[in-house]
């Protein structure tokens, strides 16, 4: 995979950090001539996310070893599943090897937990999607995790969709004038508001929006404002579930009929798999 120059600088941050001036355990126990085969074992059920990234990790540490996936991201894989391979200097594997580890059992954790969700909404005309909760720094692989894990990206910053929250309703004097504004600026961007009641839902039809985030709204609201939205001549609005969404409720939210379903838990709370690098 085409690692982004962003990417590599963080991998290459995260090395230093980790190596600072030199593995002195290793260094002091393996010769450098030494040459050595290691293998990532699952150690848990998981769908798998990061492989390339951690082939980069590898790499950066000492360009002539030879990564080799076993598995491919997006894959289910069982306890005990090798995921990949990597041939060369010992030195340099084990250098790597926190490293890339923490960012593979990381984005697998959130491709898991984003299969998951997927499989709870099956038979409903719904997509799971990110939110920008993501790790600093960490936002392009994490949201390739989502996708991975059969969800979708939202937007994936501030520059590139308009969503207008709360506070910039508040600053802007209301829900309208805001919608009126954002399309002054930016006329070829979708618009998005943020309401939090039937009242401001109703304030965003009427402004012309988009998209609406119904956040935080009790399953009641959502199907009224679903019913109330595609009864409208003319197109409908999407609408967006967000706020509070659950294993447990999220198959209740998918039945309202809305057409994204946002969870900010798959990026900033998703456990990590649990993983190994095993020299064999």
């Amino acid at each position: 995979m085409s690692v982004p120059v962003e990417v590599r600088e963080f991998i290459g941050r995260a090395l230093r950090e980790d190596i600072g001036h030199g593995d002195i355990t290793t260094e002091a126990v393996i010769p450098a001539s030494a040459s050595v085969e290691a293998v990532v074992v699952a150690k848990e059920e998981a769908v798998v996310a990061g492989l390339g990234f951690a082939a980069e990790v590898f790499r950066q540490s000492d360009p002539a070893l030879r990564f080799t996936a076993v598995a491919r991201d997006a894959a289910r894989v069982r306890k005990g599943t090798v995921l990949c391979r990597v041939r060369g200097g010992a030195r340099g594997i084990l250098a790597a090897e926190r490293v890339a580890l923490n960012i593979l059992q990381r984005l697998s954790g959130i491709a898991t937990a984003t299969a998951r969700l997927v499989s709870l909404v099956k038979g409903y005309n719904v997509r799971i999607v990110d939110t920008r909760k993501t790790t600093p720094c960490m936002r392009f692989m994490e949201k390739y995790a989502v996708r991975m894990g059969g969800g979708h990206n939202h937007r994936f910053g501030l520059f590139d969709g308009i969503l207008i929250k709360d506070n910039h309703i508040r600053a802007a004097g209301g829900i309208g004038k805001a919608v009126k504004k954002a399309r002054a600026c930016h006329h070829l961007f979708r618009v998005e508001v943020e309401v939090g009641s039937l009242k401001e839902f109703r304030e965003a039809l009427r402004a012309g929006a988009d998209v609406i985030m119904l956040d935080n709204m009790s399953v009641d609201a959502m199907k009224r404002a679903v019913e109330e939205a595609r009864s409208r001549d003319g197109a409908s609005p999407l609408l967006e579930a967000s706020g509070n969404v659950s294993e447990e409720n999220i198959r209740q939210v998918a039945a309202t009929g809305v057409d994204l379903i946002s969870v900010g838990a798959i990026t900033h709370s998703a456990p990590s798999v649990d993983m190994s690098l095993r020299i064999d």
